[in-house]
């Protein structure tokens, strides 16, 4: 009874988290039509001034939310556990998200979200006198994943893949039902919609032979970069990255600044979560050909800030971005099959979860003509990323997390 409460309720908020942001992005987007200048003011003071309050008073909110429910996950009942999935901690990420995307933050929702939905389903669980497990707050964290994408067969591969580092038979009950009351829940409200709409690409086998590993190898590269520079800002020793963390409020605002400048210098191409721009990319529509390299920058300033605020949907645009400079290689064929294997090259390299990735861009794109080509893509990615940067990012960002020696027994 909890976990089908826990999961009714993750999936009511992620669906109000879902429309609440499209809603200030919109306003954000009214106001640069009305003062074109106003992000030089407000994005860097919004960055500064979030960075400022989730530091003082709800440090747990930080960045993603994957990497604190991977550590919650391990040790579910020490105090710090408790704390990275307590809902004051969950309404503070849900708030201090929209304010980001209410100043043209690159950010997206759903890494937030699965940190949301566990403390939503831990919450529950505490509510009702049931124990806190490792098997309720993963299966929190997949069923917001499934909520937020409207994916459940990503949400089960996600929490296999990442969430779980060791996934019992015990475990895998209890997240496919959370994960099917969250997807009901989800079709019922919001209606039966694929992610970045229907979509059927197909590319000549000989294309296909090329353009997989060019892809895999492109987006293993760029995305190995991207998780080596947000690792290092967490914990490299070097004086740089030790002085930009002693002043954290500072470089936030100098990252609101860096953000300003993109989004005005692309003429808005960099604002927001990129949801409608990656869309129309796989629709075949073009975008100028530095909407990737841009996006890269943008959401990296973003995610180094250290402002609430998840990777995902940013992450599935600058591979949408990146894809499109490969398919100017392959004028011939179909650009839209190009930008899928560049989005699930970049995407894959960054996440280092490639089962996940080929489901969670099945699933929204509801195209399986490509299924083997987007394997063949994350695949290389996921080795080439593993070359550049050792580490897995969320694995390396949950280090940030783990409770002291003490708190687990």
């Amino acid at each position: 009874m909890a976990a089908l409460l826990g999961a009714t309720l993750l999936s009511l908020v992620a669906i109000a988290f879902a429309a609440a942001g499209e809603q200030v992005q919109r306003a954000f987007h009214l106001l640069v039509g009305a003062v074109w200048w106003s992000p030089l003011i407000v994005t860097p003071l919004t960055f500064a001034g979030v960075v400022g309050l989730t530091r003082a008073q709800w440090p747990e909110a930080k960045g993603s939310g994957i990497p604190q429910v991977m550590a919650a996950g391990r040790a579910p009942e020490a105090a710090s556990s408790v704390r990275l999935i307590a809902l004051p901690v969950a309404a503070a990420k849900f708030v201090f998200t929209l304010v980001m995307l209410l100043a043209g933050a690159p950010a997206g929702r759903e890494g937030p979200t699965v940190q949301i939905s566990a403390a939503i389903m831990a919450g529950v669980h505490r509510w009702m006198r049931v124990p806190v497990t490792s098997g309720v707050v993963i299966a929190g964290g997949a069923a917001g994943v499934a909520a937020a994408f409207n994916t459940p067969l990503a949400g089960v591969a996600f929490a296999i893949e990442e969430l779980a580092s060791a996934f019992e038979q015990r475990v895998a009950a209890l997240v496919m039902v959370t994960v099917m009351v969250s997807g009901l829940i989800s079709l019922g409200v919001a209606g039966d919609y694929v992610y970045f709409g229907a979509m059927s690409q197909q590319l000549p086998l000989r294309a296909m032979l090329i353009a997989a590993p060019l892809a895999g190898v492109f987006g293993g590269v760029c995305g190995g970069l991207f998780s080596k520079v947000l690792i290092a800002m967490s914990w490299s020793r070097r004086r740089l990255f030790v002085a930009i963390r002693a002043r954290p409020v500072g470089w936030a605002f100098a990252c609101g600044l860096a953000v300003a400048v993109i989004g005005i210098a692309t003429g808005g191409l960099t604002w927001g979560t990129g949801y409608d721009a990656t869309r129309r990319l796989l629709g075949g529509e073009a975008y100028p050909l530095l909407f990737g390299p841009a996006r890269f920058v943008a959401t990296l300033a973003t995610a180094i800030s250290g402002a609430p605020g998840g990777i995902f949907a940013p992450t599935l645009s600058v591979g949408a971005g990146l894809g499109q400079l490969l398919a100017v290689v392959f004028p011939r064929d179909e650009a839209g099959a190009i930008v899928l294997l560049g989005l699930i090259g970049y995407f894959a390299g960054v996440v280092r979860a490639p089962l996940t990735a080929v489901i969670i861009v099945s699933e929204m794109t509801a195209d399986r003509s490509m299924i083997l080509p987007l394997f063949a893509t994350a695949l290389i990615a996921d080795q080439v990323s593993g070359m550049v940067c050792p580490q897995k990012l969320y694995h390396a960002l949950a280090r940030q997390f783990a409770p002291p020696r003490r708190e687990r027994g």
